[in-house]
């Protein structure tokens, strides 16, 4: 969750939004170095007379011709790797299903026969205390933590966007169409997302809460749910 005046991402965690961070960290350092570089060079020109020898100098032209296709080396490799992992599914011990509605949301559980449920957003008059408003929901989405968990998206009417930051996942739901991502929760614990898409009117009004829980709590709730 997002403190005010916060300055930075929030807390991973899954690896993909722990790799999303380092990649981010190294892309700035990237850019401070040529910030670095292109302002000292002003300075120089701006304070010294350069000779007609620097000014010809194939050295020089050699060098501020490899250099930036280094630099863009420096940021593709990674981002390649980045790119490859976020779209690798490997065998997921759990597939969920979510539904974008006008305006709400429906998940399945596909890997069970009767698990499924609408998550509404908690109007403000209706909130408890100490409840974040505009983000918490009825029905939350529990899953068992250090599980890979597949989630295949679409919708029931207009685009939606199911995109949870802490878990490094934002995937576009499309009506006719499944588009599917992955992640593993690393730790315990609530986390906050709502639709990236604006997808109408009441946009703001489709958070996501996803639950990571251990496994004997999933069981248990998950249990307690098919037969309600």
């Amino acid at each position: 969750m997002a403190n005010p005046s916060q300055f930075g991402f929030q807390d991973a965690s899954s690896p993909i939004m722990e790799e999303l961070v380092e990649f981010h960290d190294h892309a700035l350092m990237v850019a401070l170095a040529i910030c670095s570089l292109v302002l000292y060079l002003l300075t120089f020109m701006l304070i010294e007379k350069l000779s007609s020898n620097t000014v010809d100098a194939q050295e020089v032209e050699l060098i501020w011709t490899i250099l930036p296709a280094i630099v863009l080396i420096l940021l593709a490799l990674p981002s390649l790797q980045i790119l490859y992992m976020m779209d690798e599914i490997d065998e997921p011990d759990l597939t969920l299903k979510a539904i974008g509605r006008q305006w709400y949301w429906s998940y399945e559980y596909t890997d069970f026969k009767d698990l499924s449920f609408d998550s509404y957003m908690i109007p403000t008059p209706e909130l408890p205390s100490g409840y974040f408003r505009l983000l918490e929901v009825d029905n939350r989405v529990v899953i068992p933590m250090e599980s890979p968990i597949r989630v295949i998206v679409t919708a029931g009417d207009v685009l939606h966007s199911w995109a949870v930051p802490t878990l490094g996942v934002k995937t576009d739901a499309i009506p006719g169409r499944l588009n599917q991502t992955s992640f593993i929760t690393t730790r315990p614990g609530i986390f906050y997302g709502q639709c990236s898409e604006i997808c109408g009117a009441n946009h703001s009004y489709m958070p996501i809460v996803v639950e990571s829980t251990p496994l004997s709590y999933f069981e248990s709730w998950s249990l307690l749910l098919s037969s309600s």
